[in-house]
């Protein structure tokens, strides 16, 4: 099982991590390998003591034992229920792995746990699979009881998680080692690309319901839901939309979900199926070998398939339970980004996966969303999982378009092209800044003034970075405030580490190509200049133009002779 270029970065990148801090996070999508990678970490760190996997749900802890299994050619043991680890084999070895639920660690042993069956001493790695859940206090238990080991290293694996989660998560990951989303994976070629529907249903009226826990409140959400008229709303255009594909439903209730499959079965005998928590095994596993045979179309559940399932062959993910929670949605989608076995494995580059995901007979997916009025409640759509490295603006901006196609759209494009549309715009707005700035050259006048902090990011213009939470969570560095202060940033200790990242790259670009610093930029605005002229003028340029504004009383001159300085070397 080959680690992809993607996995390989990502293994290197925690190991390296791991020797200067004691805990990482992974951030990265469904459908490009969690398992896989940290199977390999597993497999690697094993020689620095046994490694202990966590997770919260039985379906994760079968997978990752038998990929663990695969990889490090070792069996795990499962501590689980009715299953426990710890016990030698006919030879009197213990396995270098255990994969257990967090349930079952936090458990029995008269009230300290089943965790107290184990010595910390013997483990070197606690992996946490999920690890968007760690900073539940069942997670930061476990957590403490093996950092009694004071050698002990954690990794946490999680696809995207929720923006409201990310700052609990900078507290207890030192370091986010590598992060790779939706995204990445389909400007790569790994995933699927994804099209969203939004159909609008009369009636749909979420205004009233609560808000619980940072989502919709589950009582109120099912008694919308599950009103007759919303039923045939949602169910008849995702019958006709769906057009013959599979199709993955996402329901608010187990009630809900059973009416949904009953409509479907009323629209085409047997054509549907539902699984709720409370579905037996055996139904179960029949109704998902059936579905992965085509046997039935839709698969109604209730949050049963949100994570730990995988079936490639899915081509419609339908959003029947609207979420205000983006590690969610993001979780739901996920169920059908995966391109299907053996087309993109194999091939060396982006376009040669992107073209043969086109070619196949999955080209994508497409996703439904239900959309009513949605009153105060902010709902999740395919622009919120795709646009995390666009400012929220964008994303907005983004959905309103999308919500007013009467096509499916392809949100990652229309995410570039509602970027496109803004940066237009305000190159448009800078233009007639500078026309204004230019005809107000001659008023001169004094007033009652102050001095403040010379805001780097707003002189030369730069649009700052979105910052995840953990991201805003870590202060700036000392070095990164010394070399920053060198740069004449003054204010770099109010700045967060990501934010200083991001400056310095910009500054070192900048004196590489030998562009006016940010004091001379900030005085030259002062005088007249605009930042879209600053923004572009050498050193040499900004001293002849500092020396032309000082000899005209600390104000740009007028007329030709400001352009000139600047035109001699075409750059103005």
């Amino acid at each position: 099982m080959d680690l992809r270029d993607y996995q390989t970065r990502c293994v290197e990148s925690v190991e390296k991590d791991l020797e200067e801090v004691d805990s990482v996070l992974i951030v990265k999508a469904t459908g490009l390998g969690k398992t896989v990678t940290f199977s390999h970490l597993a497999k690697r760190r094993a020689s620095l003591g046994r490694v202990m996997v966590l997770a919260h749900r039985e379906e994760l802890i079968r997978q990752a034992a038998e990929k663990v299994g695969t990889i490090t050619n070792e069996l795990p043991e499962i501590e689980m229920a009715s299953e426990w680890a710890d016990q030698p084999n006919l030879l009197g070895i213990r396995s270098n792995v255990v994969v257990s639920s967090i349930q079952t660690q936090i458990s029995g042993c008269s009230g300290n746990g089943r965790m107290t069956r184990f010595d910390p001493a013997d483990f070197g790695t606690l992996i946490i699979d999920e690890a968007h859940h760690a900073a539940a206090e069942s997670y930061r238990r476990v957590i403490a009881y093996y950092r009694q080991n004071p050698k002990l290293k954690v990794i946490g694996v999680t696809a995207t998680p929720d923006r409201a989660d990310e700052l609990a998560l900078g507290k207890i990951f030192d370091r986010v080692s590598f992060v790779y989303e939706i995204a990445d994976g389909i400007s790569d070629g790994w995933l699927a690309p994804i099209s969203q529907r939004i159909v609008t249903v009369d009636g749909l009226d979420f205004s009233t319901v609560r808000t619980t826990a940072g989502d919709l409140n589950g009582a109120d959400l099912s008694a919308i839901m599950e009103y007759e008229q919303n039923l045939h709303g949602i169910a008849h255009p995702t019958y006709e939309l769906a057009a013959g594909r599979k199709t993955l439903m996402f329901a608010a209730s187990v009630s809900h979900a059973e009416r949904l499959c009953e409509i479907f079965n009323r629209h085409k005998a047997d054509c549907a199926r539902f699984i709720s928590g409370q579905t037996d095994d055996v139904t179960r596993k029949r109704a998902l070998r059936d579905f992965r045979g085509g046997e039935f179309q839709f698969l109604v559940n209730c949050m049963v398939f949100t994570e730990g399932f995988d079936e490639p062959s899915i081509q419609v993910v339908a959003i029947a339970r609207p979420t205000k929670s983006r590690a969610l949605y993001t979780q739901m989608v996920g169920r059908g980004t995966r391109p299907l076995p053996g087309v993109v494995d194999g091939l060396d580059n982006p376009e040669e996966r992107i073209a043969a995901i086109a070619a196949s007979d999955k080209p994508g997916i497409e996703v439904l969303d239900f959309e009513g009025n949605a009153g105060r409640h902010k709902l999740m759509t395919t622009a919120d999982i795709l646009g995390g490295k666009y400012p929220e603006a964008i994303v907005e901006a983004t959905k309103k378009k999308a919500s007013k196609a009467k096509q499916p759209v392809n949100v990652q494009m229309l995410l570039a092209q509602v970027a496109a549309e803004e940066a237009k715009r305000q190159q448009e707005a800078d233009q007639r800044r500078q026309l204004e700035a230019a005809k107000r050259v001659q008023l001169v006048g004094k007033a009652n003034y102050s001095t403040q902090t010379v805001n780097a990011f707003d002189i030369l213009d730069i649009t700052p970075a979105y910052q995840r939470g953990w991201d805003k969570a870590k202060p700036a560095s000392d070095k990164q405030i010394e070399l920053l202060r060198r740069f004449g940033v003054q204010n770099a200790a109010e700045l967060s580490k990501s934010e200083c990242n991001q400056l310095i790259g910009t500054l070192l670009g900048r004196s590489k190509a030998n562009l006016c610093s940010v004091a001379q930029a900030a005085l030259l605005q002062r005088m007249g200049w605009t930042k879209g002229e600053t923004k572009s003028m050498t050193k040499k340029q900004a001293s002849q133009n500092i020396e032309l504004g000082k000899a005209n009383g600390y104000k740009r001159p007028s007329g030709e002779l400001s352009s000139l300085v600047g035109a001699s070397e075409g750059r103005i």
